[in-house]
């Protein structure tokens, strides 16, 4: 519509017509993203047997866009789910500089879900310990995850969900080729070696640009990422742009992608550790395929009728 030239009271008239019809088409964006998440994380629970019966999830949350997803969807597939499993929010306060405490404990208290923020200074002993200029990224990371694990072992946590999503598992994977000179990414499921403690990863099928602007519509109260003041990850950021080059680019690609590392085959890699050469057969037992195709519509995944349990 064109304004130019229309009165001002008939140009307030035109913009309060149209918030309605607004409204109407973020409500109809707002649930086709909410089904097609709950279709996904609903999926990567099944195939990746993520939660069982009875199992007490914590949902580690940073305050960013896709810790506040994964706990919004999962809240949303506990009400339908054909198993019981419990729920906790747990945030870890770190100290930074100008963090809002109050932001998350205002919104969990709203939602009515069980949550505990977990305070300890790792702030100061990052600043302590990393000299000036360097990334503090690899420490703050390992001191949080030491503190999220112990305290999951001792409130009778049986799955640490994060919220990294499938954009973060092929960033992953890129970043060890290129860098670290391993063929691995973050797990969906993974174990750790002393047994202590298993995180999930329910986001793990889905798109990163679909859970922003789900995060964006639902109007999730955001906590900046960068209060620690810390470098930005350039290599993973290299990564990232190049990722949304290819998906403006060549749309299909990262989905492509993402089927590969669920489709290995060790017989035509070349780790000796996973295939035996020499008699033709892999080592370690067979792998499990995963279905990573496309549901089909009228497959009701957000239901969670499909775990293995």
């Amino acid at each position: 519509m064109n304004l130019v030239g229309m009165p001002e009271a008939m140009i307030a008239s035109s913009e309060q017509s149209l918030t309605p019809e607004r409204e109407r088409r973020e409500k109809l964006e707002l649930n086709k993203l909410q089904k097609r998440l709950r279709r996904e994380v609903g999926q990567a629970i099944a195939d990746f047997s993520m939660i069982e019966a009875g199992d007490k999830v914590m949902c580690c949350l940073s305050g960013g866009k896709d810790s506040y997803a994964m706990l919004d969807i999962l809240l949303n597939l506990q009400k339908s789910a054909p198993v019981s499993f419990e729920l906790i929010a747990v945030n870890l306060d770190q100290k930074q500089p100008g963090f809002p405490e109050e932001v998350l404990p205002e919104y969990l208290s709203s939602m009515g879900i069980e949550y505990h923020i977990i305070e300890k200074d790792t702030y100061s002993i990052v600043k302590e310990k990393v000299p000036e200029g360097k990334t503090t990224c690899g420490l703050c990371s390992r001191l949080r995850r030491g503190i999220l694990y112990n305290f999951a072992e001792e409130h009778g946590v049986t799955k640490i969900a994060l919220g990294h999503h499938r954009d973060d598992l092929l960033e992953t994977l890129f970043l060890n080729m290129f860098y670290g000179g391993k063929l691995k990414t973050m797990p969906p499921v993974l174990h750790s070696d002393d047994g202590r403690n298993t995180v999930i990863r329910p986001l793990s099928y889905s798109r990163e640009k679909d859970i922003a602007r789900y995060a964006a519509l639902r109007e999730f109260p955001i906590i900046p990422c960068n209060l620690c003041g810390s470098q930005e990850n350039l290599q993973r950021q290299v990564i990232k742009d190049m990722f949304q080059s290819w998906d403006k680019q060549h749309p299909g690609r990262l989905e492509t992608m993402f089927r590969a590392i669920c489709n290995v085959e060790p017989s035509h890699l070349a780790d000796t550790s996973l295939y035996d050469f020499r008699e033709g057969k892999r080592l370690g037992g067979k792998r499990q395929a995963v279905n990573t195709a496309e549901p089909e519509a009228s497959a009701d995944f957000g239901r969670l009728d499909v775990l293995n349990i």
